[in-house]
């Protein structure tokens, strides 16, 4: 008898990408998966702990899903991902209500090891395995849109991340299989593809023979009925943004004028603690020459504050960076200090009522940097991607504009027209911090 699973993927969209391999390959061997975890008779969550409240988020929602097995009619509870990868053999003895643990290495044997009996922890140190466009995969972003993660793992080694030893070492994709894989998606309807990776820019830097992220990114532009290209998690170094991968962003239509840039932070000293390989100076002169070189550039970035050592002095000039660039997008987390990293074990750490009140502050002033631009738009005809009707109302359309990245930017919400999916132009009558709002318009 076919069984039902219920898939529970947590943390960021590469490991989204994970979660739907996860799927396919338990689609192809004749399991249903059912969004109900009432239902399933196999929960799965695919972990994430990058930092402490991801590793917190996970723990609670396994305790939570865990309720299944004594009441309802889960019989197998399996954790994958993050968590035991990172922190191994001692899940075994502290979360007793888990079948099966699988590591970041093997989730693309979930569907061998699913029906194992034994309760084990099945890792594999350093992570290795890269998906293709032969992997099964069950897209489950809303319509139009797919994450395509176009290479896996990290070589950096900044002092605050966990990501090398989650992840392994940095790997690309072979660049005719990412063209594939996007060629199937755009022939099933998919409009947008969101290129992932811990590390975009390096993209092809470990395949050699001329394969980088501008290659990649020619060749893709030619993919027929693919409408937009967005960029994530594009790493900061001056010398990853070559005068041809900027020159390609800013001529070809199909790529998102949209560039996801995290700086962490803009001190020298800070950076250099963080281990990042780039000064302030080099971040701001990067900065200026893409909005320069690319009309209507958005912007997004993300920073750390409280970092180990971060004084007040550090922390205003971080803040008038912040007011002077005015950035699209932005998202800042509080420093969490993560076992294994090398930030660990630095001095001077910054209470956490002092890193509450810096992340408030920034996020303060951004806000009022977002509403500004978002009142701009009024009046503006723009070019959205629409996903249906919204959660809160059957009545009220939602979609996105080129500037909007899926999950972490805000939404358009369309009060007048009608349009089953896909694209169309919108007049903007509204805005708000971070969501507009808009009528369809034949113009």
């Amino acid at each position: 008898m076919e069984k039902k699973v219920h898939m529970v993927s947590l943390g960021c969209p590469k490991n989204l990408v994970d979660s739907e391999v996860m799927l396919g390959l338990l689609s192809r061997n004749h399991y249903i998966i059912t969004p109900d975890e009432t239902q399933a008779e196999i929960i799965i969550v695919n972990t994430c702990s990058f930092i402490r409240e991801a590793t917190e988020e996970s723990i609670d929602t396994i305790l939570k899903l865990s309720h299944y097995k004594r009441e309802g009619l889960c019989r197998r509870l399996i954790v994958c991902g993050c968590l035991p990868q990172r922190y191994g053999p001692q899940l075994l003895g502290e979360l007793p209500e888990v079948d099966l643990f699988i590591g970041t290495g093997q989730f693309h044997l979930i569907d061998t090891l699913i029906e194992r009996t034994s309760r084990k922890l099945y890792m594999n140190n350093p992570p290795s395995f890269l998906y293709n466009h032969l992997t099964p995969r069950l897209i489950s972003t809303p319509n139009h849109t797919a994450y395509i993660k176009i290479a896996e793992g990290c070589s950096r080694s900044c002092s605050f991340c966990t990501v090398p030893g989650l992840r392994g070492r940095y790997r690309s994709r072979d660049p005719a299989s990412i063209i594939k894989e996007v060629t199937q998606l755009a022939c099933t309807g998919i409009k947008e593809v969101v290129l992932v990776s811990q590390d975009t820019t390096s993209y092809g830097k470990d395949l050699g023979k001329g394969i980088s992220l501008e290659t990649l990114l020619r060749d893709m532009v030619g993919v027929e009925g693919l409408e937009w290209i967005r960029l994530l998690y594009a790493y900061p170094r001056p010398n990853h943004f070559t005068e041809g991968l900027i020159e390609v962003i800013a001529r070809e239509e199909k790529i998102c004028k949209y560039i996801d840039l995290p700086i962490q932070h803009i001190n020298d000293q800070i950076l250099k603690a963080m281990k990042r390989g780039v000064r302030g100076g080099q971040l701001k002169q990067l900065i200026d020459e893409l909005r320069k070189k690319i009309p209507a550039l958005t912007l997004r970035t993300s920073l750390i504050v409280g970092f180990p050592g971060e004084t007040k002095v550090h922390f205003r000039e971080l803040v008038k960076f912040v007011e002077e660039t005015q950035f699209d997008r932005m998202g800042v987390f509080r420093y969490s200090s993560e076992e294994g990293t090398s930030a660990a074990s630095f001095g001077n750490h910054v209470p956490e009522e002092v890193k509450e009140n810096r992340y408030r502050e920034i996020m303060e002033i951004q806000a009022n940097i977002s509403l500004k631009k978002n009142l701009e738009l009024i009046g503006t005809i723009q070019r959205v991607l629409v996903e249906g009707y919204c959660a809160e109302s059957r009545y009220l359309l939602k979609g996105r504009m080129a500037s909007q990245a899926p999950d972490i930017d805000g939404d358009v919400y369309i009060t007048r027209g009608t349009a089953t999916s896909g694209m169309v132009n919108l007049r903007v009558t509204h805005a708000s911090e971070y969501d507009v709002i808009g009528e369809i318009s034949s113009s």
